[in-house]
């Protein structure tokens, strides 16, 4: 099966009634993904797209059971208190498309989750959400139920970015050439995030239909310095391609993402690549390299 989703997931959606949370429902439902319920407060009993809406994710755990997955379409001041709400229900992977999280929240969520008993996979904050072509979607990545489909088709290469255009545009160019996606993911663009580029690097390591990686990185932060430590430390098999995008840009430039500051010279270009190659990662230096580097490893 694919990592973190699958056409058996199920999925609830905390903030339906809102315009993102209305709009990505309708986008998940059409692309097959099973949503069971939406919350609210104060809109119970409300439908969105055919979709019960409750009050709390407790009420939804109460009827239905166990639920596999919240995505959380919620303004950034108020994802904590939705994360903590689904963590305490059991929630087992919370997605977080939420952008302007204040900082100490993030950590507030992370810190809780990890210590509590379920102890769930936290994607996000800032993520545009992950799809595994084919099965599920969770979030707005792909935009559409037609553009999704184009974009992501089934297949053996799994997608990390930190860029959440260059997700489905790598994605579309690997479909294009026939080797397909197993799970695209958008790790997020907050200066922190729940789950890190290296953790989902052993995902894909476990996951038996991906053949091989793609990175989309980008300057600024070390998670592709981190990820190198793991590679290194977990012995990763599956070959892995990179590109690192803002490679021109002179130290101290924030690029990007909130997250994409070079300090100190950790975050450069030069010290990602150096990293990433000495444990035998592939960095290519023009993204229309990374699917003829994937010809030749496949």
């Amino acid at each position: 099966m694919a990592f973190l989703i699958d056409e058996e997931t199920s999925v609830i959606i905390q903030g339906i009634t809102g315009r993102e949370g209305s709009a990505r429902a309708r986008f998940m439902l059409e692309y097959g993904t099973k949503v069971l319920a939406g919350v609210t407060p104060g809109k119970g009993g409300q439908e969105v797209w055919g979709i019960p809406v409750y009050d709390s994710v407790k009420e939804i755990v109460e009827e239905f059971g166990g639920i596999d997955a919240t995505v959380t379409f919620v303004p950034g001041p108020q994802l904590k208190d939705a994360a903590l709400e689904a963590i305490k229900a059991g929630v087992k992977k919370i997605f977080m498309p939420v952008e302007r999280v204040p900082l100490h929240d993030i950590l507030a969520i992370i810190s809780y989750a990890k210590s509590s008993a379920e102890n769930p996979i936290l994607v996000g904050p800032g993520s545009l959400g992950v799809i595994s072509p084919g099965k599920a979607v969770v979030g707005w990545l792909g935009g559409s139920d037609e553009a999704a489909r184009d974009a992501f088709k089934p297949g053996c290469v799994a997608v990390l970015s930190r860029s959440g255009g260059q997700t489905a545009t790598v994605s579309w160019a690997l479909s294009t050439a026939d080797f397909g996606v197993s799970t695209a993911v958008h790790v997020g663009t907050e200066p922190v995030l729940g789950t890190t580029l290296a953790e989902y690097l052993l995902m894909c390591e476990e996951d038996k239909e991906t053949k091989a990686i793609v990175i989309f990185g980008e300057i600024g932060g070390i998670a592709e310095e981190e990820a190198a430590e793991i590679i290194e430390e977990y012995g990763i098999k599956k070959p892995i391609i990179a590109y690192i995008a803002g490679s021109s840009l002179p130290s101290g430039i924030r690029f990007s993402h909130a997250s994409a500051i070079v300090e100190g010279g950790k975050g450069t270009f030069e010290s990602k690549k150096s990293a990433l190659e000495r444990v035998g990662v592939v960095v290519v230096e023009r993204p229309i390299e990374i699917v003829e580097k994937i010809e030749e490893v496949l």
